[in-house]
């Protein structure tokens, strides 16, 4: 096992939240359910591996223009502390994980790496980078819920951010908001250099 501190490969594990992969969820992801043994054992690898293994969830405030109520288009979902913000309860943690809360001051957080302000579009940094580049992280693999939306965002960023990138095929789902949003969201990471595995 490798040192905790110096890892050169980490596992980011995207919003298997309630919200997200529960059939009661507001924004249930049609398959997540399958999706989540895959994931697990994706998670379980990485542990035995000693990678490090990160952890992002949308942790929104009651109110935000990220919600229809408010002027987005998204149903309200992760809203702190509640049950549909939480992890799913048969989903694997990592004893020594790393937690990523996005759009917690009602931003738009897709990307594990960044959220955006819906009013004046200007984009902030979460901790996610800090924490890859303290461990010597140089190398992802992503998985998770949605690959239209946050899988995309998090994997856009990272090769922006310089990260060799893997996606794990059988540990994401998509939304399809519009019919083929998945098909062109694995085009987009595909074509950034992300290897789809």
């Amino acid at each position: 096992m490798t040192d905790n501190n110096n890892r050169s490969a980490a596992l980011v594990v995207v919003d298997m939240q309630n919200d997200f992969a529960d059939e009661r969820g507001s924004l249930y992801v049609k398959e997540a359910e399958r999706v989540l043994g895959h994931v697990n054992r994706e998670i379980r690898s990485a542990v035995e591996k000693g990678d490090l293994v990160a952890y992002t969830q949308d942790w929104h405030p009651e109110s935000t223009p990220h919600f229809a109520k408010d002027g987005g288009i998204w149903p309200v979902h992760c809203v702190a502390e509640s049950w549909g913000a939480s992890l799913h309860p048969d989903l694997v943690v990592a004893s020594d994980a790393v937690f990523i809360r996005k759009g917690v001051d009602g931003e738009d957080g897709y990307s594990g790496f960044s959220v955006r302000s819906p009013e004046t579009g200007e984009v902030s940094q979460t901790e996610l980078d800090l924490e890859l580049r303290k461990h010597e992280v140089s190398s992802l693999t992503v998985i998770g819920l949605a690959t239209d939306y946050c899988v995309k965002e998090t994997v856009l960023d990272a090769r922006r951010l310089g990260y060799s990138m893997r996606v794990v095929l059988d540990c994401i789902a998509a939304v399809n908001l519009q019919p083929g949003d998945g098909a062109d969201a694995l085009e987009a990471m595909r074509s950034a250099g992300a290897e789809l595995v």
